[in-house]
């Protein structure tokens, strides 16, 4: 993850509201993302999640609510706008004859006349192919490409311009562990290097965990959850799950305090506690409990004593 970020507010939503007819499909949804930050946004089918970045990149209008999008609403954003932006769909089409360099260089030649002092675009095409890992498929045909490759190279397409802000739809679809680890340091160094905002959308949370700055996590249109993994771990009741085996018994205990649990499991029973493991939160435990609260109107579980649990 990028270990700073700028103060430069580069998304700012607030009051974001979608309707289909009389179904609501996004509710006061409202965040910021500063330049260099790295979002994730993490929800299940029919979420909103499409809708709200669809939204920000301009391609869908709004119903209500304010939306700033590298200091312009992106209702009203022109080519130079546009320009600023990148876009990584999770659907690829094809280019067929064309050579990977090629296209690249050809792809990148409409972005030079927006290059400013500040940031020069495009991308160098051989230092863009390094970039993703396609060097040695440069000189290939697009339609001789794996699926994993040809994914690589919708990445590259999304980033040629040097966008300060890009937007990521499941990029890594259809990539082995190898491209997938080297997909994630180009996202570190898009964002560390380069201090580009990047908004990505995904269902792996390993690749949230790892890459995410902030997560935010959308269901039923609201924005449930907003913070780090470990911040968001410890919204859930029994952030920590405690186990052990006493006269021969097996128990298991969620709790959000577990050093003072412990402590007065000791405390109480000694020696006869045995085969102790404390279990954090994973961030695929917080997210489905806060999904699983959201979904059923259920607000935090209450944390049960220990005489309750060890009786």
């Amino acid at each position: 993850m990028a270990v700073t970020t700028g103060d430069r507010v580069v998304l700012d939503v607030d009051g974001l509201r979608m309707r289909y007819g009389a179904n609501d499909v996004l509710h006061d949804v409202s965040f910021q993302a500063r330049q260099g930050e790295v979002v994730v946004l993490l929800g299940p089918n029919g979420a909103g999640k499409t809708t709200t970045i669809e939204i920000l990149e301009g391609f869908r209008m709004r119903s209500a609510g304010r939306v700033a999008v590298l200091g312009v609403d992106p209702a009203q954003g022109g080519e130079d706008w546009r320009a600023r932006l990148g876009v990584v769909l999770q659907s690829w089409r094809d280019h067929g004859k064309w050579g990977v360099r090629e296209l690249l260089a050809h792809l990148g030649s409409y972005y030079t006349c927006y290059s400013t002092e500040q940031i020069k675009r495009p991308w160098d095409a051989d230092e863009l192919v390094d970039a993703v890992g396609l060097t040695e498929h440069a000189g290939k045909k697009i339609r001789t490409l794996s699926g994993g490759q040809r994914r690589r190279l919708d990445v590259a397409i999304g980033i040629v311009g040097r966008p300060e802000l890009l937007f990521l739809d499941e990029p890594t679809a259809g990539f082995d562990p190898e491209s997938r680890r080297e997909f994630h340091d180009l996202v570190h160094r898009l964002a560390d290097e380069h201090e580009t905002t990047i908004l990505l959308t995904t269902h792996d949370l390993d690749e949230a965990e790892k890459l995410a700055d902030r997560i935010m996590i959308l269901a039923n249109g609201r924005i449930i959850a907003d913070g780090s993994a470990d911040e968001l771990s410890r919204r859930i009741a029994g952030e920590a799950e405690v186990r052990w085996t006493r006269d021969g018994q097996r128990f298991v205990h969620s709790t959000t305090a577990a050093t003072k649990f412990v402590y007065e499991l000791f405390k109480q029973y000694g020696e006869s506690v045995e085969e102790l493991e404390v279990r954090r939160a994973s961030l695929e435990d917080t997210y489905m409990a806060l999904v699983r609260q959201a979904e059923s109107g259920q607000g935090e579980a209450g944390v049960r004593t220990l005489e309750e649990v060890a009786g």
